[in-house]
């Protein structure tokens, strides 16, 4: 379903990144809700129920992306839930341990295109916050 409105929580403990991520989400026609950080995240789930989808940071100070990932999908319901790195380490293990937790890896500097599409691929078809 092409153009599919979803629900996407972003974590970066860059505001630049957090402040672009969520501006280019948004004129995509996304719902966006942007934090700093890993607990920041939990804390918004706890909130706000599921995202559609989750992009992160991989290196962020207090939780990484892996483990911020992984926390959120210990949660009930989110075992699936779908989730983009952006981050600049290439590193392959990086890129590795990613795709390893069933998420796209995206490197920075990221095109927007390629984040747009890769939230669409992710969520099919997205519900409403």
């Amino acid at each position: 379903m092409h153009g599919a409105m979803a629900r996407v929580l972003v974590v970066d403990d860059d505001p630049d990144i957090l402040n672009l991520v969520e501006f280019r989400l948004r004129k995509g026609g996304h719902k966006v809700v942007a934090v700093p950080g890993g607990p920041q995240a939990l804390e918004v789930v706890e909130a706000r129920g599921a995202p559609d989808v989750v992009v992160l940071d991989v290196t962020m100070p207090e939780m990484d992306g892996f483990e911020t990932l992984q926390r959120l999908r210990d949660l009930d319901g989110l075992e699936e839930l779908p989730a983009i790195f952006l981050s600049a380490r290439v590193l392959p293990e990086d890129v590795e341990r990613g795709r390893a937790a069933g998420a796209t890896y995206l490197t920075k500097p990221f095109s927007a295109v390629a984040l747009l599409n890769a939230i669409e691929r992710a969520v099919p078809d997205s519900g409403t916050w």
